[in-house]
């Protein structure tokens, strides 16, 4: 089945990870180090601090920021819950914002949202599409609020040629199998504030300070957070490929949107021609006459070989949020997951593969049109 995101690992990095595991140091060695430097000359960020998951990332940076009980975030409800799970958990309230039928943010409607309990904006780069960043680093200086890119779908992406990583006061990134590049599991922050770097080291071990031979100190809250060589060294690793990787996705998504153009059932993700997409996903919007037979498009795509899904489910949906916060309806963002189908897209297809994917997805999409909905 061709998948809508996977990993490519090959031979260099099998021999770079097997050669960790036959070294002294499996965890707390160079290669984290490393990693974390190959990262800063990619991106060109100051600081970028590892972790063992991009939801441990995303606990960090909210950590040493200071997030805490009453505060209001600002956020998108499109994207995985652990983006607003982490923040949750300290204490603090979402403010969901609308979204774009591209999936990200709707900046337009944010500063409506602000009042003096807000703490800061979290915005998500759907499938690896940047978020409108100069309107929304805006109104974050103008109000005087932290700014948290979520970026765990976009490693590689970039606004007029600058990397995603830079724009924020703390940029997250996931390295999850089927992220851009992966260490199997694992994440990042990345920041130009020497502090917030200091803070998120001490936060990802245990708070602990160390001094002169066994001397050590624990100076704040902490726990084990922390990234293995192994999963280090496979991330450098990938990372030297990433940009072949994103050129592959992005050969893949062209064909995709010429074949796709003149559609009259559906829309695709339009990029602006400042950015470049890490295209994590490839997302399709189905027209309203589809949502009704939605669910047996999906299984029938499924079962002729495309491992489709549906990103995401608004997280105001979810039974927790409803119980912790009551009932939302954002308009846009409900028809969004009413539409989203993210079909298969990766390094690994070929134009073979790519062609199967639109002939199908097209074959199945007309077969169904006819039923609408009825209300």
């Amino acid at each position: 089945m061709l998948s809508y995101s996977t990993q490519l690992i090959e031979d260099d990095d099998i021999a770079l990870v097997n050669e960790v595991l036959q070294s002294r140091l499996l965890a707390q060695g160079p290669r984290v180090a490393q990693f974390e430097q190959d990262l800063c000359e990619y991106t060109g960020a100051a600081y970028a601090v590892v972790f063992n998951s991009g939801t441990s990332a995303l606990q960090a940076a909210y950590s040493v920021i200071g997030i805490q009980e009453g505060d209001e975030i600002i956020t998108t409800p499109i994207s995985f819950v652990a983006t607003s799970n982490m923040f949750v958990q300290l204490g603090a309230k979402p403010i969901w914002c609308d979204v774009k039928l591209d999936g990200n943010i709707n900046e337009k409607q944010i500063e409506k949202l602000i009042t003096p309990k807000t703490k800061a904006i979290v915005v998500v780069d759907f499938a690896g599409k940047p978020v409108v960043m100069q309107s929304i680093q805006n109104i974050a200086k103008k109000h005087k609020l932290l700014l948290i890119d979520d970026a765990s779908h976009a490693l590689g992406s970039s606004i007029d040629g600058k990397k995603l990583g830079t724009f924020a006061d703390m940029s997250i990134f996931s390295f999850h199998a089927i992220k851009p590049i992966t260490t199997s599991e694992g994440g990042a922050v990345l920041t130009d504030n020497a502090e917030y770097a200091e803070k998120l080291r001490l936060f990802r071990s245990h708070g602990v300070l160390k001094k002169e031979l066994w001397n050590s100190d624990m100076v704040s809250m902490g726990y084990n957070l922390r990234m293995t060589e192994v999963a280090a060294a496979l991330g450098s690793s990938q990372l030297k490929k990433l940009d072949k990787f994103i050129a592959k996705r992005n050969e893949i998504a062209s064909y995709f949107d010429e074949r796709f153009k003149n559609e009259k059932l559906f829309l695709t993700q339009k990029l602006e021609k400042n950015t470049i997409s890490s295209r994590h996903l490839y997302p399709i919007i189905l027209n309203p006459e589809l949502h009704c037979p939605k669910e047996d498009i999906f299984k029938e795509m499924q079962t002729r070989g495309l491992g489709v899904q549906v990103h995401y489910k608004p997280i105001y949906k979810n039974s927790f949020y409803q119980k912790q916060f009551g009932m939302v309806s954002l308009p846009v963002a409900n028809d969004f997951y009413n539409s989203e189908i993210s079909i298969p897209c990766n390094q690994t297809m070929s134009m073979q593969d790519a062609e199967y994917v639109a002939d199908t997805v097209l074959n199945i999409l007309n077969k169904y049109a006819y039923r609408g909905c009825s209300f």
